[in-house]
């Protein structure tokens, strides 16, 4: 397949592509942050785990000119991927605020409600604006949740992740401005400008999980 002819497409791409790598690289820090595999650690590698392949699979989806319904394959799969990783986010909160039993019984319940979100997502054109409150509802509530827990010096790290989710909703609302584009050495609409700045609160992210213990 070729690939495509869209400056921003390319750097849409390339931006994703980093994005995935510096969540491996964050899973990889958290391991070794905290050796020995603590179930903490073992749940928050999951969502960097499904971002680093939905940001791969997106660095695919818009580098590369696909035939029509492979292509909506490959967003049907990338979607599904961020969306688990939304749902093992909010058991990651869960955990963090009411603690490693509370986290064991939430997950189930996380899980089954980021796989109903994509299926009602899916199943009714127009309706993706549900997976977009979802996003935000689980942002929202680890905005409040972190920055209490900083606030409290409840968790070690706990402020430097409430940094993290902030980054994570400004880009939210930077990806919706369809109309932002910047020209530096390449050119970047709003989904490379998305994932630059999603990137830098995902260090912000690792190095709060990270410092949790």
């Amino acid at each position: 397949m070729p690939l495509s002819d869209s400056p921003t497409e390319r750097s849409t791409a390339a931006t994703d592509l980093l994005l995935s790598i510096v969540a491996l690289s964050g899973l990889l820090y958290l391991h070794a942050a905290q050796p020995g595999g603590a179930w903490r650690i073992q749940l928050w590698s999951w969502p960097l785990g499904l971002i680093a392949g939905s940001a791969g699979l997106g660095a695919l989806y818009h580098g590369l000119v696909w035939p029509r319904g492979l292509r909506n394959a490959v967003w049907q799969a990338l979607t599904f991927l961020l969306g688990m990783a939304l749902a093992l986010f909010g058991a990651g909160l869960t955990l963090d605020l009411f603690g490693p039993e509370a986290g064991r019984r939430s997950l189930p319940l996380w899980l089954a409600t980021g796989a109903l979100v994509f299926l009602v997502s899916r199943r009714w054109n127009g309706l993706f604006r549900v997976f977009i409150v979802f996003e935000g509802v689980v942002l929202a509530a680890a905005l409040v949740g972190y920055t209490a827990l900083a606030a409290a010096s409840a968790l070690s790290g706990a402020g430097w992740i409430a940094a993290g989710v902030l980054l994570s909703g400004i880009a939210a609302a930077l990806q919706a401005c369809n109309g932002l584009r910047f020209k530096w050495i390449w050119e970047f609409d709003h989904n490379g400008i998305f994932h630059l700045v999603q990137t830098a609160g995902l260090v912000l992210l690792c190095k709060g999980i990270a410092g949790g213990g």
